[in-house]
């Protein structure tokens, strides 16, 4: 049997591999375009940040060490030019000589990833700047600092590549602007967790600008000049990383069938439309794990396990995809921020009928030194509890704690049945009630009726003169900043007080992370009130609030002081 993969890095590779350990007899052969195989996409900002240093560590194998190990024929710098089904060939052009020729193949692998997004638009082509995709690009931004020390820099786009390589620009003392078109960074969050991500991207000198777009560059001496929308920056150099979109212009010329945002359709074995020919990794369509639906999700979890499925069934084993969820996990200086299913806008946009938890806790046990505040969001479907995503940011333990959400929508585990797991437990890394137990609890008193819910969002809309508006906190939190238009009642006095409250208007309670309001609200609930309880409490309110006070430049808040 003869394999030829096009394309080398995480899903090609991880298929060379897989057909080798399957069949020692087959003849594989990658075709790579760059000069580079198998090499960590993701730690490419590292690297320009200088917190990865040896160029090497870049790459997991070389063409010598993959030969050596594997037997399999690496060619870097060939470009797979077209594809023949019915004849089983290809074309390949040798980038260094020019030369072209054909190869014939028994099952063809395509995994030619993802390119960015790059958009018609005056001065891409100035020599000051760059896009960031792969290893070639790593060094031409490396080697340009190294050799003019600039102080400042643009950077368009607001998702991992681009955050990612503000901060390690940033923490290497340049100058960093991000430019987003839309009102967040971080699409795969909800704008309440993005909140966080923005306020420590503020605090560590980042300067964001929303609701703007890169319109084009133009050489300004020896700087750049980055026309946006409304207005212009100037900076010594910028880097273009607005996102990707599959590689899949192979395939379509082959007549193979695509699927969302122009991506190769397959099956759950990794097969397209033609026969002998299949495509993995971020070129091609899959179904979301949590909707059903069609995504393209460009993780390289979900690519190296799609290479080797896609092996085991060139080699006749029959494994299946099962699907793709997109679980990832993003360091912004010293918070981490972590996703896994779907957010709000994408529950809406698939019509699931869904409620959302939002609490508050501190990473391991409060009595412990050290402990900080974590902030979890949960999404289930109402009536089945069935989880449909998580979003947790906080400075320690969030990917633990993802990766536990991960495994429960894997596994059919419920909302509800979150309090029920069983997990280790020791001051310096948890609380005896784990962030993951307390939803649980939450999703339970939700489920029998003991707790009824409001969110920061709903407070401009609430009738002011028909409800109640209830601040649970001590007198000096209240004091120290409060939400227009609420009473402050401690938990610890409203027994004693409880008479001055209507009983024929609702109540809508706050605190700080919302447990004492919780508290309160069964108290009011056990002396016949209707009680709403604040989620993620005023500490939420107040983050995203105020995040979003300075995205828009609104004034005022909303906050007395």
């Amino acid at each position: 049997m003869k394999v030829v993969i096009v394309g080398g890095v995480a899903g090609g590779a991880t298929a060379a591999a897989r057909i080798r350990r399957l069949d020692e007899n087959a003849q594989i052969i990658i075709f790579e375009r760059t000069g580079y195989i198998s090499y960590a996409n993701c730690g490419l900002p590292y690297y320009i940040g200088g917190v990865i240093t040896d160029k090497t560590e870049l790459t997991l194998q070389t063409p010598q060490s993959f030969k050596s190990r594997f037997n399999v024929e690496v060619k870097v710098l060939h470009e797979v030019t077209d594809v023949y089904p019915d004849e089983h060939k290809v074309r390949v052009k040798n980038l260094l000589t020019g030369e072209t020729f054909t190869e014939s193949y028994d099952k063809l692998l395509l995994a030619p990833g993802a390119k960015p997004i790059m958009p018609e638009m005056k001065g891409l082509d100035t020599e000051n700047v760059f896009t960031l995709r792969t290893v070639e690009d790593t060094f031409k931004i490396k080697n340009y600092i190294d050799e003019n020390k600039p102080q400042s820099v643009v950077i368009a786009g607001g998702g991992f590549i681009g955050l990612e390589t503000a901060e390690n620009l940033r923490e290497s003392g340049l100058d960093v602007t991000i430019v987003q078109s839309g009102s967040q960074l971080m699409k795969p969050f909800d704008g309440e967790i993005a909140a966080y991500i923005h306020a420590e991207a503020r605090k560590n000198g980042l300067n964001l600008v929303f609701n703007n777009a890169v319109s084009g560059f133009e050489k300004h001496g020896g700087k750049v000049k980055v026309l946006l929308k409304s207005g212009q920056l100037t900076a010594d150099f910028a880097i273009f990383a607005i996102g990707v979109t599959p590689e899949s212009s192979l395939a379509k010329a082959a007549g193979l069938e695509l699927g969302a945002k122009g991506a190769i359709a397959v099956n759950d074995r990794m097969q397209t439309s033609a026969q002998d020919i299949y495509a993995v990794g971020d070129a091609v369509q899959v179904k979301h794990f949590v909707t059903g639906g069609n995504a393209v999700i460009s993780l390289a979890g979900p690519a190296n396990r799609q290479g080797r499925i896609a092996a085991d069934n060139i080699c006749g084993i029959g494994s299946r995809y099962t699907g793709s969820q997109g679980s990832s996990v993003l360091k912004v200086f010293n918070l981490t921020a972590a996703c896994t299913g779907i957010n709000e806008g994408e529950a809406k946009r698939a019509g699931i009928n869904y409620e959302k938890i939002i609490l508050s806790q501190t990473d391991h046990a409060s009595y412990y030194p050290g402990a900080k505040n974590m902030v979890v969001k949960l999404l289930f479907e109402r009536g089945s509890y069935r989880i449909l995503g998580g979003q947790i940011a906080g400075y320690s333990g969030v990917d633990k704690r993802i990766d536990v959400l991960a495994t429960a929508i894997r596994g059919g585990i419920t909302a509800v049945q979150l309090k029920d797991l069983d997990l280790a437990y020791a001051p310096p890394y948890a609380s005896a009630k784990d962030p993951l137990n307390v939803a649980g609890y939450i999703a339970d008193n939700i489920a029998n009726g003991t707790l009824k819910q409001f969110y920061s969002e709903d407070i401009q809309n609430l009738q002011r003169d028909k409800v109640t508006l209830l601040d649970a906190r001590t007198a000096a939190e209240y004091a120290n900043g409060h939400i227009q238009g609420f009473i402050n009642i401690p938990v610890d006095d409203l027994r004693s007080k409880m008479g001055e409250l209507d009983k024929n208007k609702p109540v809508y309670v706050i605190c700080q992370s919302g447990l004492r309001s919780y508290v309160a609200c069964r108290m009011l609930a056990g002396c016949g009130y209707d009680c709403y309880n604040i989620a993620g409490g005023y500490g939420h309110y107040y983050a995203v609030t105020n995040e979003k006070c300075l995205t828009e430049k609104a004034t005022p808040c909303g906050i007395d002081k």
